[in-house]
């Protein structure tokens, strides 16, 4: 019967360190560790705990958002757990699946969390929209190549120079220059 800890940051800049210190206090005998998005499905970390854990070991997280971002994931592995014997435990949430209550609250506050990441995702894309709609541009990451570098490059690409030339000339990575260049589907008329 062993304690396991699960941490897991987003970004290599987190730290892992409050997470560890709360998953010590909690009296884990092995920590797990992912510095990755909780949307991928496969961390290595967590396939680590997940091949390690046994029977009536127990899989500790510092907070329930941790182990998945969404609610299905979460709830799946909640649920592979179970069924092979695997008990869980949140601090945060002070929940835990060896009773029924500490099952149905683990559904409930998964399905906040997840709600509350929507909204998060909804006003971030209202933002966005009330941006663009000020003039304030389209929003995330700049174009790679600028009107006129896009220009250059299909007279590049005329004069016969080789996308991987072009993407050399103009610094940018072949795949864009790929996609600039590459010819538009002709649109069927409207009518």
């Amino acid at each position: 019967m062993a304690l396991l800890g699960y941490a897991r940051v987003s970004t290599d800049g987190q730290e892992l360190a409050l997470q560890e210190d709360a998953l010590n206090r909690a009296g884990v005998d092995r920590i797990f560790t992912d510095k990755a998005s909780g949307t991928l499905a496969s961390r290595p970390g967590l396939d680590s705990l997940l091949a390690y854990a046994r029977e009536n070991d127990t899989i500790v997280v510092w907070r329930l958002d941790r182990l998945g971002r969404s609610t299905r994931h979460v709830l799946d592995l909640l649920h592979q757990l179970s069924e092979r014997g695997v008990l869980f435990r949140s601090i945060t949430e002070g929940l835990d699946t060896t009773g029924p209550m500490g099952k149905v609250m683990i559904t409930m506050i998964a399905a906040f969390a997840e709600l509350e990441r929507d909204i998060i995702s909804e006003r971030t894309r209202a933002g966005l929209k009330a941006a663009r709609e000020r003039g304030a541009g389209q929003g995330g990451r700049p174009r790679a190549l600028s009107p006129a570098k896009l220009e250059f490059a299909r007279t590049l690409r005329a004069q016969g120079k080789s996308a991987v030339a072009i993407a050399t000339e103009l610094g940018v990575g072949r795949a864009t220059i790929y996609r600039a260049l590459a010819p538009t589907p002709a649109r069927a008329p409207l009518g």
